[in-house]
């Protein structure tokens, strides 16, 4: 039973950085999206090896990954070109 409730807080806690992620991102913050991001990773591979997420969340959160891993590939603003070189 507390298990369940072990697992709920874990899974909030990288909602929340999730929601932050998405927010930095529509704001164009793409700094703070980077660095949100490598939290992500962080926590969910600790709460993995620590078995405080289910079997259903690793595979929800590691989707979830993936796709930001793949969105955030190139975003950076290093990468952004001047607007007047357009």
């Amino acid at each position: 039973m507390f298990g369940f409730f072990k697992k709920a807080k874990s899974a909030k806690e990288l909602d929340r950085i999730i929601a932050e992620i998405t927010m930095n991102m529509q704001n164009n913050y793409k700094d703070a999206a980077q660095s949100a991001f490598k939290e992500l990773e962080r926590r969910f591979h600790e709460m993995k090896e620590a078995g405080e997420l289910s079997e259903a969340q690793v595979t929800e959160y590691g989707i979830t990954i993936t796709s930001f891993k793949e969105r955030l590939k190139a975003y950076s603003h290093k990468d952004q070109k001047p607007y007047w070189t357009k």
